[in-house]
């Protein structure tokens, strides 16, 4: 076990002290070593609850520290961040045995004193399970504790939704994401890749929301699972699923898709356009452009076109070519923090600031190449309203010839459908925090 610990704290420290992203590291550690599946599975539930739950942790540790957390060494610090997370939050590993591990290895990779000092913040911490860290009468420090999340963050949800809906928004960026995969009904349709999928012995359901959508809650690696490398499926999230309908796309159609890399979205709707017309996928990432062909490839997809483009800057070329244009624009990413728990600590207001800056930018743009009577739709994953709704608002006002065209999506308690037409999508077990709007071009 102490191999599976170790690695635990080698993956943190990455993340935590050298930036690295978490899914990434997480992935490419598990292919390098030969676990079992029930390895895996308690690596990455040590790694990301870790992660999640890094503000409540660190302010526990502030009260049995005496520098605090920024007097430890970082490897130290995440030795016991790890077995604070496996004390409090895991039920199946025993007490003893985190603090163990946690003392084995500070022992055998930085020194005796240490080992020490790991035992000794444990050992008081369990004295002390019942002991509140936060004043039970301040709302926001209840949020920020209980959840996780600094204040700032919690603050910001509170002024934008009020307190019920942020509570709602916290426990949804903290579910453990449910795998959904989309059909390709180029290859195949909905009931054979269930019933096939069914056959190969995973427990799955039908989607939450879109109609495409399958849910996988339990089974093996479905990239590695037959109907994903036949191209008959691939994985994407149920509300980057809504994002292509949304753009009402026919056959023969040319679509431009600006900020397309991976390219979940961009095959989507060439699947939607049955593999007719063209789809010209742009990135400002030119390496990146290679994950979209990759994808395309094997879900035998020929109508996307490639080129290397920064949406930020206007191309005469493309000035009214398009039937319909999606920008999926750069954002803070807030809304799938349950999938990347890092974003948590990574983000800032002035970078908020900046990035509001180039999704207009884009967006400007955007509105020249649409024809009279054509569709814009303006996705993020994301739901800070300064990035959503604010950013339809300014546009709407800047350019007249738009108007919003309402989506419905169904009734369900995470979608909200805002005043301007746009929708707003709540993260839950099901789906990450989105937002949508299409904009029709009418004069």
């Amino acid at each position: 076990m102490e191999k599976s610990r170790k690695v635990c704290v080698d993956i943190v420290e990455q993340v935590l002290t050298k930036n690295a992203y978490s899914n990434i590291v997480l992935r490419n550690t598990l292919n390098k070593f030969k676990f079992e599946d029930k390895d895996k599975s308690l690596i990455t539930e040590i790694v990301y609850g870790t992660i999640k739950y890094k503000y409540t942790i660190d302010v526990i540790l502030e009260h049995y520290l005496k520098k605090g957390t920024k007097g430890i060494d970082t490897y130290v610090l995440n030795i016991l961040r790890t077995a604070i997370y496996q004390i409090r939050y895991l039920d199946k590993i025993p007490n003893f045995a985190a603090v163990n591990e946690a003392v084995e290895i500070a022992k055998k990779y930085k020194s005796v004193g240490a080992s020490q000092l790991v035992n000794g913040v444990l050992r008081n911490y369990l004295r002390n399970l019942d002991k509140y860290y936060y004043n039970k009468e301040n709302v926001v420090e209840a949020l920020c504790f209980n959840y996780s999340f600094d204040k700032w963050l919690v603050n910001m949800f509170i002024d934008q939704y009020g307190i019920t809906i942020t509570e709602k928004i916290l426990k949804g960026l903290n579910e453990k994401p449910a795998v959904t995969v989309r059909v390709n009904n180029l290859k195949t349709t909905y009931d054979e890749a269930f019933s096939a999928l069914e056959k190969y012995g995973y427990d799955i359901d039908e989607g939450y929301v879109s109609p495409e959508a399958i849910i996988i809650n339990k089974g093996k690696n479905i990239e590695e699972n037959p109907l994903f490398k036949e191209g008959k499926i691939t994985v994407q999230d149920e509300s980057a699923m809504l994002v292509a309908p949304s753009l009402d796309v026919k056959e023969g159609f040319e679509v431009l898709d600006l900020c397309s890399a991976p390219g979940g979205k961009t095959t989507h709707i060439s699947e939607l356009m049955n593999d007719s017309g063209v789809v010209r996928a742009f990135d400002i990432h030119e390496n990146k452009l290679s994950l979209v062909k990759a994808n395309a490839r094997r879900l035998g997809i020929n109508n996307i076109t490639y080129d290397q483009m920064d949406a930020t800057i206007f191309n005469k070329s493309l000035e009214n070519v398009a039937d319909a244009v999606l920008i999926d624009v750069p954002c803070s990413g807030l809304g799938i923090i349950r999938k990347k728990p890092e974003i948590k600590y990574t983000k800032q207001v002035k970078g908020i600031k900046d990035i509001i800056r180039v999704q207009r930018e884009i967006m400007k743009n955007a509105s020249k190449y649409v024809k009279v009577g054509g569709t814009l739709v303006y996705s993020t994953c994301t739901i800070n309203k300064k990035e959503n709704e604010n950013n339809i608002n300014w546009f709407l006002k800047e350019f007249p010839q738009y108007s919003v065209e309402k989506l419905y999506y169904g009734e369900r308690e995470n979608i909200i459908y805002n005043d301007n037409g746009s929708v707003t999508i709540l993260p839950n077990k099901y789906m990450d925090g989105f937002f949508i709007t299409k904009l029709k071009r009418i004069r």
